[in-house]
């Protein structure tokens, strides 16, 4: 079959367009030489999947037909949007980008409401915003949208899709982007293929991982990690209305979905086309890591889901090429490197991808005052390919996994087991003096392993301070929120920052009372705005006021200096006081030094780490304190008060 596909035994490419009216000139011309140029790369990554595959040169002439009819369909603007951005190159990499994710249910009831808070974003600084699942899921299955039962119908609750449709077009008017989900790895048990599935539709069927009996699962079980353990054990779920087992990797409810199927892929790239077609900026692929699967292996990371991702990302560059892809791969740092693509396609994988490994090292250097396994990790993280850009972030949704590797730990001189205990302890509060108000989410017994779910103030000690009703205490846990956003704002990427963070947002405890969220702590921190306490922030010292000003401040910093693009233009300072943690951005002729203090006591850095770059600065504006500084000899010292931070622009 490989051998037929390399002999074109489906319609020549050239012959395809024709059909559909598209020829070298005239107001096609842009797109068939994007379509010329990418061919061959579509059809070597299609081939090295699927050559094998009984049906393979007839799917692969629908999905060429499926790139072309989603170019016919783009709407004019969109199409104009697009050129804008090219002729911008690489626009996402901009420092006058700022986001922020949010569930809209939760942040303004739905897309109405949203649409109402636009000047919110604008008031804060904020154009690019990532909405949370937003398509039909069914209540109390949902996996907070996650399960997705139908991928073109806005769930009701949000509103509609004239409304999806409405909002975006009022933000790309007022120069915002929009970055929504969808889901690869699976669908909802009541999506329409999973219920003919269930009826016995054998095209359904091979839709899925399905299977008569434990024969197979239990090759896949014997090397595949479970994901949830307390609340979904293994990877498999039997079916009583099909009864066959099926691949639930996730939840029960979710159905894995199986790329091994062609029509399967070319199904999901027209629903990518879709969110195109509905003038997406950014595409979160949620789960890219599980998309492929094989006994034997953890089934995660596998080269067939780096494939499929690269031709996925070639299909969108020659259709609707202004539509920049994310890969939601939370996994060890080696491994998140990958899905920017490697060796020859490098760069040709995701765009994004979230720097998760920065953001736990992050909350490892607040909780130790060590900032030297975060050292350890950024050899690594600096191997992001050129034109290529992180998600940073300091929350989101999810919880925060310590996915960093133990050597890093152990080179900074730590045990990794009792390092890692420390920081769970030290989250959930357990930890003799720790302030820090969190749960531990996905505890398995069977490895130790946790992760941390609670708030960004609550993390930082703002509820402990509260309750506590000490002054002292609440001005630190401000700090140190404001350190922890302005370390994700400047070390490089597109910042996302996560709604009610902005506002000092606490920990929220009422989903205990929510049978459908109870079993995950996780909605600690996933809480519904009240729009009167919002208005707080326009209160001179409320807490509201601080954190929301604060945050102001660091966006608009953000986009003075360009040199905070991120052209992969990060030095780090090394660790001559191990509290410190601090790095150089340069472009041109403009030079920006950010430097933090960890720790819970004054640091004192030596003002001789600031001149190990090739050249010796003697003048620095703070543009947070809005202060000169002269730059002092090696035997003084740059001061820094507990949790303070410095953004140093370098005059001379």
């Amino acid at each position: 079959m490989e051998e037929k596909l390399m002999e074109k035994d489906y319609m020549p490419w050239e012959a395809l367009l024709q059909e559909f009216g598209i020829r070298s000139t005239g107001m096609h011309r842009a797109f068939f030489q994007r379509f010329q140029e990418g061919i061959a790369n579509i059809e070597s990554l299609y081939r090295s999947i699927y050559g094998d595959f009984s049906e393979s040169e007839d799917v692969f002439e629908e999905l060429l037909k499926s790139i072309i009819v989603a170019y016919l369909e783009r709407e004019q603007d969109l199409k104009k949007r697009d050129n804008a951005k090219e002729k911008q190159g690489h626009w996402f990499l901009s420092n006058q980008l700022v986001g922020m994710s949010l569930y809209v249910d939760r942040f303004a009831e739905n897309l109405s409401g949203l649409h109402e808070k636009l000047d919110y974003f604008d008031e804060l600084g904020v154009n690019f915003l990532h909405l949370m699942p937003l398509f039909e899921s069914p209540a109390g299955e949902s996996d907070g949208g996650y399960a997705v039962s139908n991928f073109r119908k806005v769930d009701s609750k949000f509103g509609d899709l004239q409304d999806l449709v409405a909002l975006r077009k009022s933000m790309h008017t007022q120069g915002m982007n929009l970055m929504l989900d969808i889901v690869l790895n699976h669908t909802s048990h009541r999506h329409p293929w999973a219920e003919k599935a269930k009826a016995g539709d054998k095209r359904y069927q091979d839709y899925y991982y399905m299977y008569d009996n434990r024969w197979i699962p239990n090759q896949y079980e014997a090397a595949m990690p479970e994901i949830f353990p307390e609340s979904s054990p293994g990877n498999f779920t039997y079916s009583e209305e099909c009864q066959k087992w099926v691949m639930t990797v996730f939840h029960h409810y979710q159905w894995d979905l199986n790329y091994r199927n062609p029509h399967l892929l070319r199904e999901m790239l027209d629903n990518v086309f879709f969110y195109a077609n509905l003038g997406v900026d950014l595409l979160r692929i949620d789960a890219p890591a599980f998309i492929w699967k094989e006994t034997g292996t953890s089934s995660q990371n596998l080269p067939q889901a780096h494939q499929l991702l690269q031709l996925i990302k070639q299909a969108v560059q020659m259709a609707t090429p202004g539509m920049a892809i994310l890969g939601e791969a939370i996994v060890a740092p080696e491994a998140i490197m990958e899905y920017f693509g490697k060796g020859d396609r490098a760069g040709k994988e995701c765009d994004f991808a979230y720097n998760a490994t920065q953001m736990a090292l992050q909350w490892d250097m607040l909780a130790s005052g060590d900032t030297r396994v975060m050292l350890q990790a950024q050899p690594i993280l600096q191997q992001k390919p050129w034109r290529t850009s992180w998600i940073s972030y300091t929350r989101c949704h999810d919880d925060i996994g310590l996915g960093y590797d133990d050597y890093m730990i152990a080179q900074a001189g730590k045990n990794p087991y009792q390092h890692r205990s420390y920081l769970k302890d030290f989250y959930a509060g357990k930890f003799p003096g720790s302030p820090a108000r969190g749960a531990l989410f996905s505890s398995n017994p069977k490895t130790g392993d946790a992760r941390i779910s609670g708030s960004l103030a609550s993390l930082c000690g703002l509820e402990f301070a509260l309750f506590a009703e000490g002054p002292n205490e609440i001005q630190l846990s401000i700090q140190k929120i404001l350190l922890m956003q302005a370390f994700s704002m400047f070390t490089g990427g597109l910042p996302m920052l996560y709604y009610g963070d902005e506002l000092g947002y606490l920990n929220d405890y009422s989903f205990l009372q929510d049978p459908a969220k109870s079993y995950d702590n996780r909605w600690m921190h996933r809480p519904i705005i009240d729009w009167e306490k919002a208005g707080l922030r326009k209160e001179k010292g409320t807490v509201e006021n601080q954190v929301f000003s604060g945050t102001q401040r660091l966006i608009k910093i953000r986009k003075k200096l360009s040199a905070i693009a991120d052209f992969n233009n990060i030095r780090w300072i090394q660790p001559h006081n191990i509290h410190v943690a601090g790095f150089l951005r340069e472009i041109e002729n403009q030079r920006v030094f950010v430097i933090g203090n960890y720790s819970n006591e004054t640091a004192y850095l030596t003002w001789y780490a600031l001149k190990e770059f090739g050249f010796v600065p003697n003048s620095l504006f703070d543009h947070w304190s809005k202060k000169s500084v002269q730059v002092g000899s090696d035997d003084n010292y740059l001061i820094l008060e507990p949790y303070g931070f410095r953004i140093f622009e370098v005059k001379d």
